[in-house]
């Protein structure tokens, strides 16, 4: 199989799932909101307050993500209170937790200030950090340089 790399000008970019990836997390509020969802945020208020974004904002968002199939809205009641909802990882959003954790760590070693990150993940049942890391599926742990990039079944030969 040849290294797509050698010959890219001749394949189409139009079925490219990074491209894809972005139009739905791309934006900095969308993965800002995808991190604290992963840290246990649910409800919108919480969003707002720990995003740093104005509730219509936040609202067209938590919207757009529920319809990208990321967050799933639950309503919920309190005593006394009007029905209100919360918003809840699906399968589709809590898959991207490595995605999340390979930008920390970015951006812990490029980007952090003198102080340090100003948070930590360690594994609950060793207390190691956590850390995302490229394994091929026999298990192997894989540098950049040790990839081809080849064809996949929806690659698209330009004319």
């Amino acid at each position: 199989m040849e290294d797509l790399r050698d010959d890219r000008d001749s394949w189409s970019t139009a079925n490219c799932s990074v491209a894809r990836a972005m139009d739905i997390v791309g934006s900095r509020s969308t993965v800002l909101i995808m991190r604290e969802a992963l840290l246990g945020t649910r409800r919108f208020d919480d969003f707002v307050r720990r995003v740093g974004v104005g509730e219509p904002a936040m609202a067209a968002r938590l919207k757009e993500m529920v319809a990208a199939n990321l967050l799933e809205r639950i309503p919920y009641r309190e005593p006394g209170q009007r029905t209100r909802h919360e918003y809840q990882l699906t399968r589709k959003g809590r898959e991207l937790l490595p995605v999340i954790t390979a930008l920390r760590n970015w951006g812990d070693t490029w980007a952090a200030d003198e102080a340090g990150p100003s948070v930590t993940s360690t594994h609950r049942n060793c207390g190691e950090p956590v850390r995302a890391v490229l394994r091929c599926a026999a298990g192997h742990d894989v540098e950049s340089g040790d990839i081809d990039i080849n064809t996949g079944p929806g690659a698209i030969r330009r004319v």
